[in-house]
């Protein structure tokens, strides 16, 4: 089953979709079934995350939606309300943009000065929490929320994970060379032995590029829904859901990639930063 945090979005767009089929405006459902105008837009925005099985079987019957689909939709609907995993660490994760990560077939990411969350090896993750002010006990946390997360590399769902690695990213750690180390052997033994990563490095003499706004992630999911895109900023970020939005992060993604090293090149240069043969 894909992640909840899908099936809610998917589950407000079928029925925003099924009430427009039935010729129906908000305030003609809301009229009907005595509801505010408020509470159906807040289930068709998903700005309201749990609508009940009730809730939408009234909408169904409503809309004139019987048989197999009727069930199809309120299975979104029970799946929608299932409690994932991430919930549990709220306080080191955006619970937002995982619960879209972990649905995500496709995932394009560029970090800035920081090595990519999925890459990242424990005694990373520690070290940037505690830059982050976190105590010992919060960076447990994220470390631990971050394996889990790194759990995503071996779904069979997932067809892609790109990522586009600083080299100033991996020398911002070189003072540490075990960490340093460390860092670049995941690196590596990922870009060999999964074939779904690919990282392409990019080299600290190409200057100034189409990634300086800052980092980002694009995520593509199946069954003909939007991309999404979520832009990285010190207050947590924010998912850009607008179809000009999420086509300027995949624009700025060519960008990169097209400025980057190629994967055979980035291989032989992770090695030489580490002296790996």
């Amino acid at each position: 089953m894909t992640s909840p945090t899908v099936r809610r979005r998917r589950l407000s767009a079928e029925l925003r979709r099924r009430r427009v089929q039935a010729g129906m405006t908000l305030s003609d459902v809301a009229d009907v079934l005595e509801w505010s105008p408020a509470k159906l837009g807040h289930i068709e925005t998903g700005i309201r995350k749990w609508p009940s099985v009730m809730e939408v079987s009234a909408l169904l019957k409503l809309y004139g939606v019987t048989g197999g689909q009727r069930e199809a939709i309120l299975t979104l609907v029970r799946e929608s309300r299932l409690r994932p995993w991430w919930t549990e660490y709220e306080d080191v994760l955006s619970s937002a943009y995982v619960g879209n990560e972990a649905g995500a077939v496709a995932i394009d990411t560029y970090a800035g000065i920081l090595v990519p969350d999925l890459l990242q090896v424990p005694e990373y993750t520690a070290l940037l929490a505690r830059a982050q002010g976190r105590g010992e006990r919060s960076a447990e946390r994220m470390v631990a929320a971050y394996l889990k997360r790194q759990e995503a590399l071996d779904r069979d769902t997932l067809w892609r994970y790109h990522a586009v690695l600083e080299e100033d990213a991996l020398r911002r750690v070189s003072g540490d060379p075990d960490l340093l180390h460390a860092q670049l052997r995941r690196i590596v033994d990922l870009q060999r032995g999964n074939d779904r990563v690919t990282v392409r490095l990019l080299a600290a003499s190409a200057g100034p590029h189409a990634g300086s706004a800052g980092p980002f992630t694009v995520l593509e999911f199946d069954e003909d829904e939007a991309s999404l895109a979520y832009v990285d900023a010190p207050h947590g970020g924010s998912i850009v859901e607008s179809e000009e939005g999420v086509h300027g992060c995949q624009e700025v993604w060519r960008r990169l990639n097209a400025t980057a090293l190629t994967p055979e090149e980035t291989l032989t240069n992770l090695k030489r930063l580490s002296l790996l043969t």
